[in-house]
């Protein structure tokens, strides 16, 4: 590969080239690298496009790591300049909304596996505490995803009044919390534990049901229902 004399698809042989084997034998043929390659199209010098693409994956932890990547934490890759980061994070806004499309369409519990890697791509890569609720509908199906808080989450920071008034806005019949921990760590905490039972006390008021609160990391998103703790 370094001796390659261009750093663009064009210049690997044709039985090679990511594009060719694609519409050959179909994307399940390609690596992850060739794959991010399609979409990077040029290296810089010294660096193939495959090159590149593969630092990028070994970066950031491959391909679901990239996905929870911003675009500020991308410039560290030497020779991404603000196209193709720019290209890189409008494919994961594309897998954001693909899967909100889905919790859309159906009720939420019926994909569970939807409902985690939805939230992960939303808040798994934030370096500070967000708090956010899904609204849902009568059948649990999304209305809506809000950020409503951000910082050091305690029961003190996060006001039930608020997050009831948003539910109240969307004529939510049910929510879902959620709220990251960027220090890796997916087990709820007692504190976790004790806003989750302030918010389902305020929410009963107006006949709002909490459905579960997931802690929410790089690797994962841990489901407090499923602890039984809500």
């Amino acid at each position: 590969m370094n001796g390659l004399a261009g750093t663009g698809l064009k210049s690997l042989p044709h039985d090679a080239r990511p594009r060719e084997k694609l519409l050959a034998r179909g994307p399940s043929a390609l690596s992850d690298a060739e794959l991010l390659a399609l979409l990077l199209r040029t290296g810089i010098p010294g660096k193939h496009v495959v090159q590149l693409a593969q630092e990028l994956l070994n970066t950031f932890g491959g391909v679901g790591g990239l996905l929870h990547t911003g675009a500020e934490a991308l410039k560290v890759i030497k020779g991404l300049g603000p196209a193709k980061r720019a290209e890189v994070v409008a494919v994961l806004e594309l897998a954001r909304r693909a899967l909100a499309q889905e919790l859309q369409q159906k009720a939420l519990f019926d994909s569970p596996k939807a409902v985690r890697e939805y939230l992960q791509l939303q808040l798994g890569a934030r370096n500070h505490e967000v708090f956010a609720v899904l609204f849902l509908d009568s059948q649990n199906r999304l209305i809506a995803l809000e950020e409503l808080f951000r910082g050091t989450l305690t029961q003190t920071s996060v006001y039930p009044r608020e997050v009831v008034l948003r539910a109240l806005h969307h004529h939510a019949a049910a929510v879902v919390l959620a709220h990251n921990h960027p220090s890796g760590e997916a087990r709820p905490s007692r504190a976790d534990e004790a806003l989750t039972q302030s918010l389902k006390a305020a929410l009963a008021l107006v006949d709002v049901r909490v459905l579960d609160h997931f802690i929410v990391t790089r690797e994962q998103a841990s489901s407090m229902a499923e602890c039984g703790l809500i």
